[in-house]
C-alpha cells in the first residue's frame, strides 16, 4: 500500500517557502504552475487580489478540500486566546500530550521534521515545549498531532466560531484530523466496499462527531492508537478521507488573507502572535528587506494541494492569493509543490506574469 502523506507539506517544501526569499526567480517553473492550472481548470480553483482588485479568478466559489490550510483558523484562534490571556503561549506542554494524537504511519515526515527543528533551536526543555512552538510546528511543518492537541486545548467550538467571524458562508465543519482517520478502519467481518458505502451515507455532522469520538479515545485511552492498522488505509479510502476533509473556497480564504494582511477583524495585539505563527517567513532578512508582512499556509494530501499567501510590500503594495487543486495524482502534487514557490515569486515581482493570469 502506498502510504499517505501527512495532511500538510513535507519539510523540504516548507523550508523552500521560508528560505527562498530574494533567490533568483525561476520563471520557467512559475510558468509550469500556471500552465498546469490552465490545463486542469476542472480540478482547480484560483482567486488572487492585488490592492483590492481581483487580478485572477477561476471557479473561486467552488468548494474544495483545504488539506493542511485549515490550520490557519487554528492559528487565528490561538492568537486571539493568547491576546486575551485565555492561554499562556509561553507555558510548556509535555511532548507526551502531543504523542497521543501522533499517528506514525501517517504523520511521521512532518513530526520528525518539526522535532529536528525544535532540537536544533533548543526549544525542548525536559521533554516539553512552549505552546507557541507547538503552534509554530503546526504552521511551519503542518503537524497533525499539534493541530489536534491545539484544537482540543482551544476548544473545537471556539475554532469553528472563526468561520462565522470571517463570514465564511461555504466553509464546512472543522474536526480532529487523527480521529477522522480511524473512521476508515475496517470493522470485523466487513469489507472496504461496505465501509465506503456506509461512510458515504454519513451526514457532515455524523462524520465530524465520529472523528471527535475517536479523538476522545486517543486522548484518554493509550491503547486506542495502537489499534490503528495502516494496512487497511487503502488508496481508495485515502482518497475518500482526503475528499471529506474540511472544505472551503479560494475566495473565502482570500477573505481571511485580506483581513490578516490589512490587520483587520482581530484585536490589534493578536497580530503579534499571527506574526509568530503565520508570518514566520518574516524572520528571514531577505523577506524583511522586501515586505512589511508576509504570511503563508499550504497543505497537501496524495490527491489535493492548497496554498494561501499574502503580503504587503515596503511600498504598500498588497496581494492575497489562494490556489486549491483536487483529484490529483500523487506525482502531480509533487510537481505543484516544486513549482509553487517560483509561481509566488513571479506574482510578487513580475507585472507581465500577473497580466497573463487569465483563466
Amino acid at each position: 500500500m502506498r502510504r499517505l502523506k501527512p495532511c500538510g507539506l513535507i519539510f523540504g517544501f516548507v523550508c523552500l517557502a521560508w528560505n527562498n526569499a530574494g533567490a533568483q526567480s525561476q520563471p520557467a517553473l512559475a510558468d509550469s504552475f500556471y500552465n498546469f492550472i490552465n490545463a486542469n481548470r476542472a480540478r482547480t480553483s484560483v482567486y488572487i487580489t492585488r490592492n483590492d482588485s481581483v487580478i485572477a479568478r477561476l471557479d473561486e466559489n467552488k468548494l474544495m478540500p483545504l488539506t493542511g490550510t485549515v490550520k490557519l483558523l487554528v492559528a487565528i484562534e490561538f492568537a486571539q486566546q493568547s491576546t486575551h490571556e485565555t492561554i499562556n503561549e509561553n507555558a510548556y506542554v509535555n511532548l507526551e500530550e502531543l504523542e497521543k494524537y501522533y499517528i506514525p504511519e501517517i504523520d511521521s515526515i512532518a513530526q520528525k521534521a518539526w522535532m529536528a527543528y525544535a532540537k536544533a533551536h533548543n526549544e525542548i526543555k525536559n521533554g516539553a515545549v512552549k505552546l507557541v512552538d507547538v503552534a509554530r510546528g503546526m504552521m511551519m511543518f503542518s503537524c497533525n498531532a499539534n493541530a489536534d492537541f491545539l484544537m482540543d486545548l482551544l476548544g473545537f467550538d471556539n475554532v469553528k466560531e472563526n468561520i462565522t467571524l470571517f463570514n465564511l458562508k461555504q466553509h464546512t465543519a472543522i474536526y480532529p484530523l487523527a480521529g477522522s482517520m480511524f473512521i476508515y478502519q475496517l470493522p470485523k467481518k466487513s469489507s472496504e466496499a461496505k465501509l465506503i458505502k456506509e461512510i458515504s451515507k454519513y451526514s457532515d455532522k455524523k462524520y465530524s462527531m465520529e472523528a471527535y469520538y475517536n479523538h476522545l479515545e486517543l486522548k484518554t485511552d493509550p491503547g486506542f492508537k495502537a489499534g490503528f492498522n495502516a494496512g487497511q488505509f487503502s488508496p481508495a479510502l485515502q482518497k475518500m478521507w482526503s475528499d471529506k476533509l474540511p472544505s472551503a473556497t479560494t475566495k473565502e480564504y482570500v477573505q481571511i488573507a485580506q483581513a490578516l494582511n490589512n490587520r483587520q477583524v482581530l484585536d490589534e495585539d493578536a497580530f503579534f502572535t499571527i506574526g509568530e505563527l503565520v508570518e514566520y517567513p518574516m524572520e528571514n532578512k531577505n523577506f524583511q528587506q522586501r515586505f512589511k508582512n508576509y504570511g503563508t499556509k499550504s497543505g497537501s494530501t496524495a490527491y489535493a494541494f492548497t496554498m494561501v499567501f499574502y503580503f504587503t510590500m515596503k511600498d504598500g503594495t498588497r496581494m492575497e492569493s489562494a490556489v486549491f487543486c483536487n483529484n490529483l495524482a500523487p506525482h502531480e502534487v509533487k510537481l505543484l509543490e516544486t513549482w509553487v514557490e517560483p509561481f509566488k515569486e513571479q506574482l510578487v515581482a513580475d507585472p507581465l506574469f500577473r497580466y497573463k493570469l487569465k483563466f
